[in-house]
């Protein structure tokens, strides 16, 4: 049966030395949708994020990724399908390794054709010249590296991009551009984003839906127009709001 649905997340649960991360997770996000996972520090939403890229072999429940179901280990069909964008582009890219390099890769390792093509048009799509094309990260600046790492994560033009903090270590100048380009290239390239962020305001504006996650439970779904006129149901969901930067009880008359 043919589905809409990019990703399917259903009773997804982590635990680590026997402590839950995630209880019993379950959403899904359409595709072409941007769906996005909030909570404090420590709730679980990079955890999901983790569990859907592999890098958490230990979960119990159901994984689809355009009707697929996952199991432990991910083929190099997943990696063309799925691609993730970390929350440190410093620390995400290889310092002795020059953009030409950290782009060419994943080309080279999947046989891609036209690679020299594929990476000055990766660049010029991010907002990138040829003049990046030999520099390495210590030449780059906060944006730039992140602009670089959103690239090399659509090299393998992948359906579906996971997204942690991907602003969060820039600059506040900064990060509207960033965003301002994720939210081009999904329209531009059909994407699907799954993102997660501590800051309400940044998710509000990049997702049409939004999962409001506390102590590894997603407690409430709400759209984001549900958030811009603060009118979620439940009241950690409210605490949140108010709490945050730009959502202060001050705004409410």
């Amino acid at each position: 049966m043919a589905t809409s649905e990019a990703l399917l997340v259903e009773g997804l649960t982590v635990a680590f030395d026997g402590s839950v991360a995630v209880d019993a997770a379950t959403f899904a996000v359409e595709e072409g949708a941007s769906f996005g996972l909030v909570g404090e520090s420590g709730s679980g939403k990079s955890t999901i994020l983790r569990a859907i890229a592999g890098l958490v072999p230990d979960w119990s429940g159901r994984i689809e990724v355009m009707g697929h179901p996952l199991g432990r280990r991910r083929g190099a069909e997943f990696f063309r399908t799925v691609q993730m964008v970390f929350q440190d582009p410093y620390g995400s890219l290889h310092p002795r390794h020059t953009v030409d390099r950290t782009l060419s890769e994943p080309l080279l390792l999947h046989r891609f054709d036209r690679v020299e093509q594929r990476i000055e048009e990766a660049l010029e799509q991010v907002g990138l010249g040829p003049s990046f094309r030999f520099r390495y990260p210590h030449q780059l600046s906060g944006g730039q590296r992140q602009r670089v790492a959103i690239a090399r994560a659509l090299m393998l033009e992948p359906r579906i991009l996971l997204l942690d903090e991907p602003t969060s270590a820039l600059d506040v100048s900064v990060q509207a551009e960033v965003l301002n380009l994720l939210d081009r290239l999904r329209v531009d390239r059909g994407l699907t984003y799954l993102l997660v962020s501590h800051n309400l305001a940044v998710v509000a504006h990049m997702c049409e839906r939004i999962a409001v996650m506390q102590g590894g439970r997603i407690v409430e779904t709400l759209r984001a127009d549900a958030m811009r006129n603060l009118t979620p149901t439940n009241p950690y969901t409210r605490d949140l709001l108010v709490a945050s930067q730009g959502y202060s009880a001050g705004e409410e008359e």
